[in-house]
């Protein structure tokens, strides 16, 4: 698809670094098929899985163009994971390279790799005494070259995997979810269908989501270009709109609400924007559409099906009911059902289960997971595990999750996850972590601990504890200190009591304490702590 958009435009502008370089499409395919030769050398090949732990920069962009050239398997890591999680999706990857930012590499101390063959390190020279049986790289063996690329043979065909993308698991650890080269092209064409090519389209999703990776994909399609920011930051976002010359982006979960809650300036619709893909569609979105001078979009995807459900273009004179996501996109099929998998009538709630008569456009599986492959795509039907209504128009509209997931600013975060994480904390004998709503929309992370008999915990050291293992996004702020964790007959967590008491006078919450856990830091505003138990 490059090729053919950059022997038709080549000098036409594809990608623009916020404060760096632009290229256009002709320079963009000259760069990635020369990094894609410079992977070869290396010995990369078709199927080949490659680990990618780097920053939103030049470099991503162009191996994960480059890789793609060769028919590899793009494996991105989300740059806020450490410890456990981090080995987590290394391990399981079962790749032979590593291309890693040397500002990362410290990371993988303790980590064990046993398929792990190569690590490249990009912005300087690093590495750690674990990895011993590892050929350590600098990242001048990924520069492009000038040595012709060799195109894969047999041709790449739809439904050979381009990427495999980790999610956050619910009641198990995160999964790779397998994305043919079809499904990556149908993202592509519907997940941005209102581009133009006038369009510049800046997506403050990072480059290891999926809804950052196939930007450049949709934009080369549409013939557009794209602008790379980074992650989402509020205080920078209409900074980085103008200097970028951006007319079209995408908003996720609570990046709506920092937007207009931050205070009202007469200036405030002179930003260049055309219309904005909001997800979800906040309640608020009328006031967000005539504040900001925009339209909006919305729809509901993930990264193992797509948008299969989404709206028209829509200004601030529209009205919808909370949680509308639109109508099913031509050949899906979608049904809401019980938990027999029997389908629920109109207006009732039901599990949001579809299938897609065109092959490969949903992802086949998660990566050497069968039984979790089985458990999603039981009965011939993809099992999303969100409760959703449909009204008589044909209209869906989001309710609930069903399954035990905790969504915090764009991020799904694996309550199991997190309740590893603590458990390894010497003090904490049970634990169960959950949802508790949020005041910016989504949730925020609540945990309920039952401490070792005789044993106190220190609220404060455990964060510090917790910091050190796992992602900013998924450190809790709520935090209860409980004798005895509510229980089944069987011995189960009843997390269900524990999200309906939601916060209790008797918890503590960590932002009120004064830490501030940040993607980069910990800012401590007091030194205020609970009792210790």
């Amino acid at each position: 698809m490059l090729d053919k958009r950059a022997a038709r435009f080549p000098d036409r502008t594809l990608v623009v670094f916020d404060q760096g370089p632009s290229w256009t499409y002709g320079e963009a395919r000259d760069l990635a098929r020369g990094t894609a030769s410079a992977l070869q050398a290396l010995g990369v090949a078709r199927g080949d899985r490659v680990l990618i732990l780097l920053p939103d920069d030049p470099v991503i962009v162009r191996l994960h163009l480059a890789i793609s050239y060769i028919g590899a398997i793009y494996v991105p890591i989300n740059t806020a994971l450490r410890g456990g999680l981090l080995e987590h999706i290394i391990s399981s990857a079962k790749a032979k390279l590593l291309i890693v930012h040397n500002e990362f590499v410290e990371r993988l101390q303790h980590i064990d790799a046993p398929d792990l063959q190569s690590v490249v390190v990009v912005g300087g020279e690093n590495r750690t005494p674990n990895l011993t049986d590892v050929k350590w790289l600098d990242d001048s063996c990924i520069e492009p070259v000038d040595t012709a690329f060799e195109a894969p043979e047999p041709a790449l065909e739809p439904w050979d995997i381009q990427a495999i993308f980790y999610t956050s698991g619910t009641t198990g650890p995160s999964k790779g979810v397998l994305c043919p080269h079809v499904h990556t092209w149908y993202m592509a064409v519907a997940g941005i269908p209102f581009l133009r090519e006038s369009d510049r389209y800046m997506s403050p999703s990072a480059y290891f989501h999926i809804a950052g990776a196939y930007v450049p994909w949709a934009v080369i399609y549409h013939g557009a270009s794209m602008a790379i920011v980074g992650v989402f930051k509020s205080r920078e976002f209409w900074t980085q709109i103008k200097r970028t010359g951006t007319t079209a982006t995408i908003v996720i979960g609570a990046m709506a609400d920092f937007l207009l809650k931050a205070p009202a300036s007469p200036e405030d619709a002179d930003n260049g924007l055309r219309v904005i893909n909001q997800q979800p569609l906040a309640f608020d979105a009328p006031a967000f559409a005539q504040r900001f001078g925009v339209e909006l979009y919305t729809q509901f995807d993930m990264t193992e099906v797509g948008p299969a459900i989404a709206s028209e273009v829509f200004g601030p004179e529209s009205r919808f009911d909370k949680g509308y996501c639109g109508r099913v996109r031509e050949g899906f099929e979608v049904r809401l059902l019980d938990e027999f998998d029997r389908e629920v009538p109109v207006g009732e709630v039901g599990e949001l289960s579809m299938r897609c008569r065109l092959p490969w456009f949903i992802a086949p599986g998660y990566f050497d997971m069968p039984e979790a492959t089985a458990k999603a795509w039981r009965n011939g039907w993809f099992h999303t595990g969100d409760a959703f209504r449909r009204d008589e128009a044909g209209s869906y509209f989001f309710v609930d999750r069903l399954k035990d997931a905790i969504r915090r600013r764009g991020e799904n975060i694996s309550s199991m996850e997190v309740e590893q994480e603590l458990l390894a904390y010497p003090s904490v004998n049970a634990v169960a972590a959950y949802a508790t709503p949020s005041e910016h929309g989504e949730d925020e992370v609540m945990v309920a601990i039952e401490p070792v008999a005789g044993a106190s915990i220190e609220l404060t050291a455990l964060v510090d504890f917790l910091v050190s293992r796992m992602a900013h996004f998924m450190v809790p702020r709520y935090f209860r200190i409980l004798d005895t964790l509510p229980r089944s007959a069987t011995d189960k967590i009843q997390k269900p009591a524990l999200r309906e008491q939601g916060v209790t006078k008797d918890t503590w919450d960590r932002i009120a304490a004064g830490i501030d856990v940040r993607r980069d830091s910990v800012v401590r505003k007091t030194d205020a702590d609970s009792p210790a138990k």
